[in-house]
Formats: structure tokens, sequence, C-alpha cells
């Protein structure tokens, strides 16, 4: 399994936290996208990031499932085939990791994931706790920060057709269409037929483009450019689901800079792979893996609502945060999940003042939050799905607040 570690150069005392970033996917590269494209301390031009997360905590990245990016398997028959065991291997993975940094184990430890990655974040968040109690892990556990998490795939589906509409990027009998199809999908996952309720996810997905006329899944504003991601064809869809998640962090880029961007596949295979001189030959990075999304397949669309039930009972600091133009994990739909948690804290965290962000001290208002003992909620506005990406300044200001609250 691949990580990279980055030291922080302004820590202020030897508890300075420590971030574990997961990316989405499953099967897209943190060590790459992460790091490079949002919030390691350079971009994918090799030039120093002004609102890198290293300014506010240690960062640590990984290639995770393994098969993705520079994590590798002899063969994709040892690919993992559900998040339990991604989970295992993490904690594996960060138990030989605190071992072999001692000077890390009193900092505090949180784990900050981006769309599917919260899934495994969750996931990870109950076996760390775990094997931190049993003694197996010397490490301090700060909290898990769910970014725009894929938790509950229905209730994301379910969300699409009313944000489409009160975007006005569909009408009324395309939102009942819309909402029907969620509805076939739904009943898939009550009898258990996970992989016809990926496929319905991947259809309706395509459905969508072709009503909206191509509409951004990472950002309800903007049009995904490339036409033929409309294709209904199933192969096709897969493809281009995952291109589209490393697309639009790449035109992100072209917008902020106008001009013409490097390839971080290029980045990565070239100049960091020679730096790195660890690498076997017969690796190729890529943004995105698909056979680490195949072999989760049967997976994709389970919940773990349950799960953050269990790590809110156990004490375990959570932080949501949802970017407001997001539309694959939509904060309508992640209202949805968050209401159905059945923690004894839910009725107070309801009730509770949402309190507004600002950044860097101006006064437009760039967020709300809202918070009860360990549960935090953020709105995160003018952003998409990559907050950090699309609004670096509050990113930063949630990162510090997180990491901050122990």
């Amino acid at each position: 399994m691949f990580w990279w570690l980055y030291k922080s150069p302004v820590q202020s005392s030897s508890d300075w936290p420590l971030i574990l970033w997961l990316q989405g996917g499953p099967g897209a590269s943190g060590v790459g996208l992460g790091n490079f494209e949002e919030i390691g301390p350079l971009t994918t031009s090799l030039l120093p990031r002004q609102h890198t997360w290293l300014t506010k905590s240690h960062l640590l990245f990984v290639d995770s499932p393994v098969g993705t990016g520079f994590s590798y398997v002899a063969n994709d028959s040892l690919l993992l085939t559900n998040d339990e065991d991604v989970a295992i291997d993490l904690t594996t993975f960060l138990q030989a990791f605190f071992e072999s940094h001692p000077e890390l184990q009193s900092s505090p430890f949180f784990v900050f994931a981006e769309s599917y990655g919260g899934k495994h974040a969750a996931l990870l968040g109950l076996e760390l706790n775990s094997a931190i109690r049993m003694g197996c892990v010397k490490a301090k556990l700060g909290g898990i920060a769910l970014g725009d998490s894929w938790i509950s795939p229905i209730d994301s589906v379910f969300s699409w057709g009313p944000v489409l509409k009160a975007f006005s990027r569909i009408d009324n009998h395309q939102e009942q269409i819309i909402t029907g199809k969620a509805k076939e999908i739904q009943e898939n996952i009550k009898n258990g037929a996970f992989l016809d309720a990926t496929r319905g996810w991947s259809f309706l997905e395509s459905l969508i483009l072709n009503m909206s006329n191509n509409v951004d899944f990472y950002n309800i504003l903007s049009d995904e450019s490339d036409s033929s991601s409309s294709s209904l064809f199933e192969t096709q869809q897969k493809q281009n689901s995952f291109q589209r998640y490393g697309h639009y962090l790449k035109m992100q880029r072209i917008k902020q800079l106008n001009q013409s961007v490097p390839d971080l596949a290029s980045i990565m295979n070239g100049p960091i792979r020679k730096k790195l001189q660890i690498i076997p030959d017969g690796i190729i990075w890529r943004e995105l893996a698909g056979s680490v999304f195949s072999a989760l397949t049967q997976e994709f669309m389970r919940d773990v609502v349950a799960k953050v039930d269990e790590l809110l009972t156990r004490g375990v600091n959570v932080a949501i945060y949802s970017g407001q133009l997001d539309l694959i994990c939509a904060t309508q739909g992640t209202e949805d999940w968050v209401k159905k948690l059945r923690w004894e804290g839910m009725a107070a965290f309801k009730d509770a003042n949402r309190k507004p962000l600002f950044c860097n001290g101006t006064g437009n208002t760039a967020g709300f939050v809202k918070a009860y003992k360990n549960l935090t909620f953020y709105w995160v506005l003018f952003a998409g799905h990559m907050v950090p990406a699309d609004n670096p300044c509050i990113a930063l200001e949630i990162v510090e607040s997180i990491t901050n609250s122990i």
C-alpha cells in the first residue's frame, strides 16, 4: 500500500494534528488527486499551493483500496470486494505506520474523506477506535470528517430530481421520471440486488446528463464538457463516471489559472515516479482504477448510516461538510441521511442554532455550522463536490475548526 507523509513546516507543538486523506471512487488516488489537486503543498505545476492544509496539520495520503494509484496487487483476484476489508487493510497500515513514527503517536489523528472515501472513513473510524482501545494501534483518534460523502447512496439519488428542478436544469415531468428511476433503485436495494442497484445508478446518471444537457454532477452550475458521457452503454457509463471525477479538478485548475495545466498522470508517472525510485516498472499510475471500482460494485449502493451512528455513540467526533453546489452527493441527500441517525444527541442537534462562517475576515457569508457534542455539520457556500478545490479558503477554516475542537 503506497503512502506519502508531509510534516508540517509550521508545527507549533508536539501534539500538532495529523490528517489522513481518503479519496473517493472507489479507485481514485489520494496520493495524486487529493495531494496535488486539492490540499497538498504543491499543485500539478509543482508550485506552492496557497491554501495547503499543511499549514494546519501534518498530512498523510494513501492510495486505497489496493489497486489504486501506486498501491498495487500481483493480479486482480487480490482486489478487495467489500468495504469492511478496505477498513481492515487501512487499520493494518496505520498500525505499522504509527509504530514506525512514534513521534506522531501523541498527535490528534483525523481522517478526512471525500465522496466514496467517506464510506471507508466511517468504517475505518470504528476499526481504528477498537484497535486503539485494545492497544493494537498506538494513536490518538481525534475524529472523522466526511466531506460530500457517499454515506447513503439512495438518499443522494432521491435528492437529484428536486435539486435539479430547483436549479432549473429539468422540468416537473423530468423530475417525476428521475424519482421513478430512484424508486426502482430503492427496490433493488431492499431486495438485496446491489449489482442491479449500481447499474440503475449508472443508467440514471446518464439519463440526467441527457435531460439536463450535460449538467456537471460535481458542480450543478457547470456543464460536463464531454458530451460523450451521455452514452447509455454500460461500459462507457462506468468509464465516464470515473473520468468525470478527475476531469472536474483539472477543469477547475484551468479556470483558476486561465491557461493549460500539466496532466497529472504525466507528473505522477514522470518526475514524481523518478524522484521516488521505489515504484516497480510494471506499475502505471492512473487517476482512477476501474478494476478497483468493478471489484466493489456490489458494495457501491450499500449505506453506512448505522456505522456513523455507532461512531457517535462511541463518542468519536464526527464532522460533516457539504458543498451547496454538489449534485452527486447533494446537501439535501446528506441532510436526509443525517435525519436517520438514532444517536441520543440528535434531538438537541436538530434544535441547535446554525452559525455563519466567514473567510479572511470579510463580511461575506461563506457557510454555516451547527454542532452538538461530538456531531458537527458544515454547509459550505460557493462549492461543489470538491470543497477544497472550489472554496479553498473556507475549507482551510473548517480544517482548523475541526482539528482544534478536541
